[in-house]
């Protein structure tokens, strides 16, 4: 193991991980043309590693009434507020693939009630962001608001669900000081 400059903690060596953690790890690397740093400090931890991922996929890739673009707006709205630079980062890229919007990441970032989004749209982010923020006061308005706008009960779990899930990530990816790499800052850009 060694430490990196992109985490506090040792990062295994790819060779030195079960053959499914490394199996997940090529597969993700063939896509992007990189390890994602958040696999590789995640490894560190197999376990984890595992839980991690396989509860990201349950939330991030079920079936629901959220588009994979909503999703990663969610998880770049409440990643802004828990100032997560390698969630608002590398799922901003995620974001600008899936909506095809180069400049949607930035502008949500920094103020999504202010980015050119769909009034439902922003319904969804002011619920997770609330959920990020302040889970405690969430009430039937809150429910009500999201039902104006067309979503289920159900629709609101999601929008939590990814919302919760991505507080858990923010705090990891702060804990362990993990930086973006540098692949994401450019992807989907022009």
């Amino acid at each position: 193991m060694t430490t990196t400059p992109f985490s506090r903690y040792p990062v295994p060596d790819l060779a030195s991980l079960p053959d499914d953690i490394r199996t997940q790890i090529e597969t993700v690397a063939e896509k992007t043309g990189f390890v994602p740093n958040v696999f590789a400090t995640l490894a560190h931890r197999p376990d984890e590693f595992r839980a991690f991922f396989s509860y990201y996929e349950a939330v991030m890739n079920n079936e629901s009434a959220l588009s994979k673009a909503e999703r990663e707006m969610i998880v770049v709205a409440t990643s802004a507020i828990n100032q997560c630079l390698y969630c608002v980062i590398s799922h901003g890229a995620l974001l600008r693939i899936f909506s095809k919007e180069p400049l949607i990441a930035d502008q949500i970032a920094v103020n999504y009630r202010k980015a050119p989004i769909s009034a439902r749209q922003k319904a969804m982010l002011d619920f997770a962001c609330k959920v990020a923020a302040d889970s405690a006061s969430i009430c039937e308005a809150d429910f009500e608001a999201l039902a104006r706008h067309g979503f289920s009960d159900e629709d609101a779990w999601d929008i939590g669900a990814i919302a919760a899930f991505f507080g858990l990530s923010n705090r990891m990816a702060n804990l362990t000081g993990m930086l973006p790499n540098a692949g994401f800052y450019a992807m989907a850009r022009g």
